[in-house]
């Protein structure tokens, strides 16, 4: 039976969950995730985990933060004077909010801390500085 090995393009199922066993995404509901591997579109610990399996094949990784989406950056913090935001928006503690760059690309943050002249907004992944755990099942090596 064949592996995966790098630059294949696989399907998988999945289901991520943070160590202490709470579920943040899953593909079991839905189509599998289709990737080519070596593509950078893979946190690297997922891509690891995928290589050498067998169709068919379920297994669960433990992914560090180091292989995740890294540490928590204290300099993805930024304070925000409340009347630069649109009026119709009330800030609270871990609303999302998006603001467009002059290149037209849109960038994601998360409301971290609310004070009475400004927020703090974090643009850390939503899951950086988690160590993460996948419940993989190899569904097809095209």
């Amino acid at each position: 039976m064949s592996q995966v090995k790098e630059n294949d393009t696989v399907k998988v199922h999945y289901t991520g969950k943070l160590a202490n066993g709470q579920v943040f995404d899953s593909s079991l509901e839905r189509e599998p995730l289709e990737v080519t591997l070596g593509q950078g579109m893979l946190i690297p610990g997922f891509e690891k985990g995928i290589i050498n399996m067998e169709v068919n094949e379920k297994k669960t990784i433990n992914i560090p933060v180091a292989e995740a989406y890294g540490d928590v950056r204290t300099d993805l913090f930024h304070e925000v004077k409340k009347d630069q935001l649109p009026p119709e928006i009330t800030p609270e503690v871990g609303m999302g909010l998006a603001s467009k760059n002059p290149d037209g690309t849109e960038m994601q943050f998360r409301v971290a801390e609310v004070h009475e002249e400004h927020i703090v907004i974090d643009a850390n992944h939503p899951l950086a500085g988690h160590d993460l755990v996948f419940d993989l099942e190899l569904v097809e090596i095209k």
